[in-house]
């Protein structure tokens, strides 16, 4: 279940970047709940290109709370900045890049795992399932990606 206050800020979201040149897609906690997964999302989290956080940043500017610029911890860097609509806190993440064996990948290419769902009267792009699974597992963070395995196990029971 998606909270309504999460759908009203993604209305705001989608109104302002659906005519945008931005490549995005909405990932994390609500991009799961967007594609049936049973968690409750705390916040949103959007990713794009280098391009496109700077560009959500300036579209966006009266809800800056972290200004957008390239950060780098141990397993991930992006070029990141947080918008609070609301209340909801709103994380962009341009350009992400995974450190796998202690070598950077290069940026994630989200055309290549977006998917539309529909809500609301809006086709909301979200990162396939498959893929976040793939890349939970490569940050370490593994009891979201069995959590996320577990979730397509049962989604691909349900088709047969």
């Amino acid at each position: 279940m998606i909270p309504q206050t999460h759908l009203k800020v993604l209305r705001k979201l989608y109104e302002r970047l659906k005519d945008s040149s931005v490549n995005w897609v909405v990932t994390g906690s609500l991009g799961f709940a967007l594609q049936g997964v049973p968690v409750e999302p705390h916040d949103i989290d959007i990713q794009t290109d280098r391009e496109g956080a700077y560009e959500i940043e300036s579209l966006f500017s009266e809800f800056v709370v972290e200004p957008v610029r390239f950060k780098e911890s141990e397993r991930i860097r992006s070029h990141f900045g947080a918008l609070v609509i609301d209340g909801i806190r709103v994380e962009i993440m341009g350009d992400i890049q995974k450190k796998v064996e202690g070598e950077w990948e290069q940026p994630v290419d989200i055309s290549r795992y977006r998917r539309f769902v529909q809500i609301e009267g809006m086709q909301i792009p979200v990162l396939d399932l498959e893929y976040e699974y793939q890349a939970y597992l490569k940050l370490g963070r593994v009891k979201k990606a069995e959590m996320l395995k577990r979730f397509l196990e049962e989604r691909g029971k349900e088709k047969l």
